[in-house]
């Protein structure tokens, strides 16, 4: 997941003068001091012990940073007392302080992880190594590399929560200073906040930060919208101004007049809130009322209750506009009444009405263990659900086959929306919104949604694919020999039940292709004179530890695909054999280790890019794990290193009457006129040749120009036949095979 770093430092932090108020703010640097921002927000709640301890670690994340910049030309170190700062703001505790204060010099500079824990603790190294990028990894894309780095950090969050919250800052304070990047960087970025990390913080309840997340991915992915509808706001801003007022005041002279003690806050939604429900509803920003929302704060859970009462006795509510939070409390623990009522002039008010506690959580959720130091029973529920979410995300991650997958089904899962319908015992159960009788099933347990054939809705039979509603009574019908079926993928919403399907699916798949595996493999064996029941432990054992396999199943299934040959694996348990003292009868007038190339075996068998192997030409084989048998003409360069590990090479030798096309390089030294493309592409086409691929060098206005040609042949005779025909043209003067570039010859 990339930190995007060496931004511009912060509006919040940066470019303030003394002239701007008589009161300036405190310095950001240095951070070391009792005058900085990041010392006088930790006073609010920290020892002075805890204090020292974090000027020790800005110092040395300072000394690590020195002389790294960031793009708007201030000191890289900026950036991390900015993330300290936005958790201290949370009452974060010293180790997370501390690893926000050193995120970055793992991955940025020379310190390692065990440097780290050597001088803070074993704690803050794990909370930075969780949160570093897998830099030393190379991965085929750019998006596979985000969603390697995610994986992983959500794998150190299911450990430490904190984790998560280091990242949200980091992110936030990126998204704060992202003026000075290019407009494309700053939309992939925006794009990747509102898909990933603003849900995240939704999901774990952090208000604000979630809300900020949105309008700053707003503003940078949608520029024109985002200044559009700012102005929109502000024109509006004067004219319901009086009309917020009155009702402010109306509110709360019922609610004293009801002798119920509470706070009411006027309170402008944020923009991108706007935004989704004009583009939700497809309405006009002038058909949107709720602007402005309200919220009343009041003691315990009663007086909520009791609030809402006198509200809906001072205006009319809307029907079916109104939503019990406290009695089903949303995914992140979030609870609140909330009712919309008709306002005067017609106007519609929005009312959150929630008690002190709730109101904590609504804020700060799961930080808010930290900022509020209590063990009030809310806060705990709340921190058992997150703990929930995160052992369902691990249990989505082990099914998952790889790092893009994960990351589908985790934006899946990050569901804005929820339905809450009853399992038949009266349990209640949130589900992302459009969510199935499949995905109730996968929710309950993994074993029901494998084996469920029906479903009763309302003690109703209905079909498997029929959407749940709110207030749902769900029952599931199983059956002992039912499993998963591929058309479930169609209409199924949650990342649990994807998952879960799919990797039965793959299972199945396996289970299938490892059987036809061990059919080949026996026919191998036998053509060798061999019976499998002959092959011992011992040298299956071997032959795992040489491929980098987990089990035999792996490598049967392998065989059965098609990723690796029957032949070399039947060769190898023998060659194993031997190695041993056994002494299997070899087939006559073959030796064993020889094994013929048809070009027709699949993945099993790879043409290394870097020498381009063809029928003719005399090949080695080279046993690599994750590629499976990859063939190389005897005089490659690349195989020179590889020599030294003779058990790792096979003879082979190529079948007479193999049929396939091969790739060849070839390049061509021609005179520099008009027409000769065309004139050489012609010869090829004669030649019963296709042309894969053509590159050309800059001439610089020379007689010559050289030409690299990839072309497909069928074998060595063949490409004579080619390169004898394109001799015969006058304007090329020189032609021959080229064995591939020093970067392909390295990639084998």
């Amino acid at each position: 997941m990339q930190s995007d770093r060496h931004l511009s430092n912060s509006n919040h932090h940066a470019g303030k003068r003394p002239s701007d108020s008589l009161n300036p703010p405190a310095p950001l640097l240095p951070a070391d001091t009792e005058g900085s921002q990041l010392t006088l927000s930790l006073k609010q709640y920290l020892k002075q012990q805890d204090i020292e301890q974090i000027w020790e670690a800005y110092r040395f994340g300072e000394a690590a940073h020195r002389g790294q910049m960031r793009k708007s030309g201030e000191p890289y170190i900026t950036h991390p007392v900015s993330v300290a700062i936005i958790l201290s703001r949370l009452h974060l505790d010293t180790p997370t302080i501390i690893a926000a204060l050193l995120h970055d010099v793992v991955e940025d500079t020379g310190i390692t992880k065990e440097q780290v824990a050597e001088k803070f603790g074993a704690q803050v190294a794990e909370l930075v190594d969780g949160l570093s990028k897998l830099d030393k990894i190379e991965f085929q894309s750019a998006t596979e590399a985000q969603a390697e780095n995610f994986r992983k950090m959500l794998l150190a969050m299911s450990q430490d929560v904190r984790v998560i919250l280091v990242k949200l800052a980091d992110r936030l304070h990126n998204m704060q200073t992202l003026d000075v990047m290019k407009p494309e960087k700053r939309r992939r970025i925006a794009r990747e906040t509102l898909e990933i990390y603003a849900p995240i913080a939704n999901r774990l309840g952090l208000n604000e930060i979630y809300q900020e997340l949105e309008d700053l991915s707003f503003k940078n992915h949608y520029p024109m919208r985002y200044g559009v509808l700012s102005k929109a706001i502000l024109a509006a801003r004067g004219n319901r101004k009086e009309v917020v007022g009155k009702i402010l005041d109306a509110v709360k002279d019922r609610l004293a007049e009801m002798k119920i003690d509470a706070e009411v806050y006027g309170r402008e939604k944020h923009l991108y809130s706007i935004y989704k429900k004009m583009t939700g509803k497809t309405i006009a920003f002038s058909q949107i009322y709720d602007i402005y929302g309200f919220r009343v704060v009041v003691k315990d859970l009663p007086a909520c209750y009791a609030a809402l009462g006198v509200l809906h006795g001072l205006y009319k509510p809307i029907p079916g506009k109104f939503k019990d939070y406290i009695a089903i409390p949303k995914a992140n623990g979030y609870q609140s009444l909330h009712t919309t009522l008709f306002g005067p002039f017609g106007t519609p008010i929005e009312i959150q009405i929630r008690s002190q506690e709730m109101h904590n959580i609504a804020d700060a959720g799961v930080a808010a263990h930290w900022l509020y130091k209590t063990t009030d029973a809310h806060f705990t529920a709340m921190q058992q659900q997150t703990h929930q979410w995160l052992q369902r995300l691990l249990e989505i991650q082990s099914e998952s086959a790889d790092s893009l997958e994960f990351l589908e089904h985790l934006k899946v899962d990050l569901f804005p929306d929820e339905v809450y319908v009853f399992t038949p015992k009266g349990k209640i159960l949130a589900l992302p919104k459009g969510a199935t009788a499949v995905d109730f099933a996968y929710a309950v347990h993994t074993d029901i949604g494998n084996r469920c054939v029906a479903v009763k809705i309302n003690q109703e039979l209905a079909p498997l694919r029929s959407e749940l509603r709110n207030g749902d009574h769900v029952e599931i019908i199983t059956a002992a020999h039912a499993h998963p079926n591929s058309a479930w993928l169609n209409y199924v919403v949650s990342g649990k039940a994807r998952a879960h399907i799919r990797h039965f699916l793959k299972s199945l798949h396996s289970n299938e292709s490892a059987e036809l595996g061990e059919r080949m493999l026996n026919k191998a064996l036998l053509a060798l004179h061999t019976d499998a029941s002959k092959i011992s432990d011992t040298q299956w054992q071997k032959l795992l530890r040489d491929y980098g396999a987990k089990n035999k199943q792996e490598i049967l299934t392998d065989i059965g695909l098609g990723k690796r040959l029957n032949v070399m694996v039947a060769h190898q348990l023998m060659a194993m054999g031997e190695e041993h003292g056994e002494r299997h009868a070899k087939q006559p007038n073959k030796p064993l280790g020889t094994i013929t190339i048809r070009g027709s075996e699949g993945m099993a068998v790879q043409f290394a890019q870097c020498c381009r192997p063809i029928p003719g030409d005399p090949i080695l084989g080279f046993i690599n794990k994750d590629k499976g048998l990859v063939i190389h003409t005897h005089d490659c360069p690349s195989i020179r290193k590889f020599r030294v590990d003779p058990e790792k090479w096979l003879d082979v030798e190529w079948h007479p009457d193999t049929k396939r096309l091969f790739k060849v390089n070839l390049k061509l030294a021609t005179a520099n006129k008009p027409g000769m493309l065309a004139k050489i592409a012609a010869e090829i086409a004669q030649a019963n040749s296709n042309i894969d691929h053509i590159s050309m060098e800059e001439s610089d206005n020379s007689a010559y120009t050289n030409i690299m040609f990839t072309v497909q042949i069928e074998n060595r005779v063949h490409l004579a036949e080619l390169m004898r025909k394109l001799r015969r043209i006058p304007e090329v003067v020189r032609i021959n095979r080229v064995k591939g570039s020093g970067a392909e010859q390295r990639a084998q």
